[in-house]
This record gives structure tokens, sequence and C-alpha cells, in this order.
């Protein structure tokens, strides 16, 4: 047996004996098309993925006195065990009469086009199809009005911004969802959805994923 193939069995057995919680959640380069179980929507906080990306300065999203909160980042397919990603081959793009039709549904089109690269491929949509998809998952979801109006800085537990969302969101619960982190500081929420995006639903591995740095910032739009 060859060394790559013993560490392959030496990771799928550690993956196996680790704790549910400590395991990450795998991801499924080229997996076929339209095979997932359910959508995850993700909404950036602008000003903490401003905050806390390295790369954040080169995004439009965080042009100075954009003022932007909320933004999507993506609606993702994913399964109860890991999500696929680039699930066709290189070289099928966005056609530039599709970006013009969903102007402003994502902060940049560069993201928009990334997006559908590395996700929409893999929803069995064509991306005109995809993209309306999008909108409609991001419809169906109301921004709390203490994260709308937010002036100042602040300091929150991951947990109270599930539950403004969870209290802003008819059946929605904050096992529905969860907080994403880096440095401290608040960057997005993932929220899921139905396949056919008729509600909110259960997600425990996209949940056991989220932030858990404890209290974490929120920086105010700027």
């Amino acid at each position: 047996m060859n060394l790559a193939r013993c560490l392959a069995l030496a990771g799928a057995w550690l993956l196996s004996v680790l704790p549910a919680a400590a395991q990450p959640m795998q991801e499924m380069r080229g997996a076929p098309a339209g095979a997932f179980d359910f959508y995850v929507l993700a909404l950036s906080w602008s000003p903490g993925f401003c905050e806390a990306d390295a790369r954040g300065s080169e995004r439009r999203q965080c042009e100075e006195g954009s003022g932007l909160g909320f933004v999507v980042h993506g609606l993702w397919p994913q399964s109860e065990r890991g999500y696929p990603t680039f699930c066709e081959p290189p070289g099928r793009f966005v056609p530039r009469t599709v970006l013009d039709r969903f102007e402003g549904l994502f902060p940049d089109p560069n993201l928009a086009r990334y997006q559908w690269r590395k996700h929409g491929t893999c929803s069995g949509l064509g991306p005109a199809e995809y993209f309306s998809l999008v909108r409609k998952a991001r419809e169906l979801v109301r921004i709390p009005d203490s994260l709308t109006l937010l002036k100042a800085d602040s300091q929150v537990m991951p947990i109270e911004i599930e539950r403004a969302f969870a209290g802003a969101n008819p059946g929605l619960r904050p096992e529905m969802m969860a907080v994403s982190c880096g440095r401290r500081v608040f960057q997005e929420i993932r929220i899921c959805l139905d396949r056919d995006l008729r509600g909110f639903r259960q997600c425990p591995e996209v949940d056991r994923d989220g932030c858990r740095a404890g209290a974490i910032a929120v920086p105010a739009p700027r």
C-alpha cells in the first residue's frame, strides 16, 4: 500500500473517531450537479467582513462610504454531510446579459461569477435560473431592525445575532443557522433553507460549524 493511500485511510479513521462537533465540513469538489439536500443562504455583514478579511480592501463592498450592511455572499447547495463545489468543468461562465439582469443582487459582479462557478454549478440549474433562486432566497429573509439600524460598534454573543434573526423571521430557529466570525469579528450569517425554498430547516452540521468565539465585535456600517 502506497503512502498516499495510507494517509487517506488514516485521515478517514481520524474523522470517524473525532466528536461530531470537531469534524470539519467536507468539500466535495466536482460532485454531480443537483446532488444535494438543501440550500444555505450566506449573508455577509460588510463592515465585519471588510475588517476581518485581509483582502477586503480589494472588494467593491468595502469602499469607504459604501454604508453597506448585509449583502448576499451566496446560495450554497449543501448536503447533510459536506457540500459540493465546482460541479461542472471549467469554461461555463455567466453571460453578460444574465449579470446585467441581476445587477445589484451581489455587491460585486466578480463575486457573482465566482459564486456561480463554485456553488451555482452544483444546483443543477442554468445561470439565470440559479440567480433567480438566489434572489428568491434573499427575499425570504428579513433583516432584524437591531442590525438594520445599527449606528455604533457593539459587542454581542453569536447566539444573540441568531435570536435576533429568529425573532424577525417566523419559523426560523437558532439551530437552523450559524454565525461566522473571524478575528472575533462578526462576518456572516448562514441560514438553512429547504431545497424548494418553502421554508427554513434544521442543519446540524452547519450549526456546529458556527462561531464559538464568545463575545464578538459587530462594527457599524461606514
